[in-house]
């Protein structure tokens, strides 16, 4: 025959929550709080993800801009250019010469330059004597856009 002894204790078996990684048991509460949140590797390799894609946003961003000015300037510089030379052509022949300028505050930015030269040609004999070649050169930013319009024309001296 054998005996059994039972023991009681006094106190309760811990009750609670074993955590799956750790193994380490919380106490159990009333509200029970899922264990979450990232890890450093975690929160690095997202800034690094996020770092790569703001710099190619920012380098197309300001690609962008520079393309918008220069279409801006290709579209505004012929009409322009072509407004000087009829402003040009309504003068006499003998007022048009080397000048320059801008265009005021409607066109900030914005310069133009106006040249003159003989022209000198086998082919047209005597009537090259009277022709003109004028330019003018309408620019932006000091020069950092230009665009030219050349302009053929007699002028009797």
């Amino acid at each position: 025959m054998s005996i059994r002894i039972k023991s009681y204790s006094s106190q309760k078996p811990a009750s609670g929550i074993r955590h799956p990684v750790s193994g380490i048991q919380q106490p159990a509460t009333g509200i029970q709080h899922p264990v979450s949140g990232f890890t450093l590797l975690e929160v690095l390799i997202a800034m690094a993800i996020m770092a790569i894609v703001l710099v190619s946003v920012y380098r197309l961003h300001s690609q962008t801009l520079s393309m918008t000015t220069a279409n801006r300037f290709y579209t505004q510089a012929p009409l322009l250019a072509q407004s000087k030379m009829a402003q040009l052509e309504a003068l006499s022949s003998d007022s048009v010469s080397g000048d320059s300028g801008d265009f005021g505050d409607k066109f900030p930015g914005y310069g133009w330059h106006v040249s003159t030269e003989d022209v000198s040609s086998e082919a047209l004999g005597e009537a090259a004597e009277d022709l003109k070649r004028i330019d003018v050169t309408v620019t932006l930013n000091e020069n950092e856009y230009e665009y030219t319009v050349r302009l053929y024309r007699m002028m009797s001296e």
